[in-house]
């Protein structure tokens, strides 16, 4: 097995650790506490929030903005590249970027960064950045700083995907005062457990998809979120190609050529699971194959595969739905090997 793989595996196996630690840091940390108070102060206008990042970044944006719309504060997640180019008129007092990076070094991210902190000094309003990396320069450019708390990753993004989600949903709790602090704790254990259980279900997984040509990972709210990292994670380790739709684009179109070569991960989770539901025994009509990612325990029944995570509170669903795509990625390498290179995205 090679580093790269032997890399992916135990970063997966480090995320319920990594978890943990952000959650109670964002409890129990003077420094990080005192930028929680700084960003609720120069926030509580009702503007609207833009999550802006690129690749995982973006996925965990995703979370922030579902868990600010679901308690009444318009949000949204955009990605840096669209934003650079075609948003540059959109900042004024009314409207908080929040700005979330890996590196530190995007492209994208230090542009915006750089003209965030020029806007901000005509705004009077501190820039706002998530990252991973301390030393990075978007960090050093910004006035409001919120760690990620991964540590290093050598294969793609998967703690820090977890962390940076969880670290969104946080702070739009803080900005609406919704309670987080005891979600977090049922969250950390269900996302234990359930990577526990799912990984022990490798082999299983990969004879489920061994024949197939293309994968479709699928989900509504947050779980969007979890939808596009979990097709990003399976193309960038294995080569194989995976796409991710919200609910309602798969059905509107995609769900169309739906056959037998076709593999579904359909995130049935949240307020909406009963869609997902249905949706994955409309591509079994179809004579599709479907991964039905849910909270409860089903039979393996034909072209239909259940994969059970355990429940988390409401919004917090991208965290857990990544699992089995990140599964059936491990599933995949460790079968066909892994091209995959660690590189930073420093062009446009």
């Amino acid at each position: 097995m090679n580093k790269v793989i032997n890399s992916y595996i135990s970063e997966c196996q480090e995320q319920p650790e990594r978890l943990a630690a952000i959650c109670r840091h964002y409890q129990e940390d003077d420094r990080i506490c005192r930028q929680i108070a700084q960003f609720k102060q120069a926030n509580l206008q009702d503007g609207t929030v833009v999550w802006i990042g690129m690749g995982a970044s973006y996925c965990a944006g995703i979370s922030g903005a579902t868990r600010l719309c679901s308690s009444g504060r318009l949000s949204f997640a955009a990605e840096a590249s669209e934003w650079l180019h075609y948003c540059d008129r959109v900042p004024n007092p009314d409207t908080l970027p929040i700005f979330v990076t890996n590196s530190g070094e995007s492209a994208e991210l230090v542009r915006l960064c750089d003209r965030a902190s020029g806007a901000a000094v005509e705004q009077q309003r501190p820039t706002v950045f998530l990252c991973n990396d301390e030393q990075s320069s978007c960090w050093s450019n910004a006035q409001i700083r919120f760690p990620i708390m991964a540590g290093t990753e050598h294969a793609n993004a998967t703690k820090s995907f977890v962390n940076s989600t969880a670290a969104c949903i946080i702070l739009a709790s803080e900005l609406t005062g919704r309670e987080w602090k005891s979600e977090a704790q049922i969250v950390i254990e269900s996302f234990s457990n359930s990577l526990t259980r799912l990984f022990d279900r490798r082999a299983e997984l990969e004879e489920f998809c061994h024949d197939t040509a293309s994968i479709e990972v699928v989900g509504r709210g947050a779980a969007v979120g979890g939808a596009l990292m979990g097709a990003l994670c399976i193309r960038e380790m294995s080569g194989i190609r995976a796409g991710a739709h919200s609910g309602g684009a798969f059905r509107h179109g995609p769900l169309l050529d739906v056959d037998g070569t076709h593999l579904s991960i359909i995130l049935a989770l949240g307020k909406t699971a009963d869609l997902g539901l249905t949706l994955a025994d409309d591509c079994v009509t179809r004579g599709g194959n479907v991964i039905l990612i849910g909270t409860r325990e089903r039979a393996r029944c034909g072209r239909l595969l259940t994969m059970k995570v355990d429940t988390v509170p409401d919004g917090w669903e991208a965290i857990t739905s990544v699992l089995v795509s990140q599964t059936l990625t491990s599933a995949l390498i460790e079968r066909n090997g892994s091209q995959y290179v660690h590189v930073c995205t420093t062009m446009e």
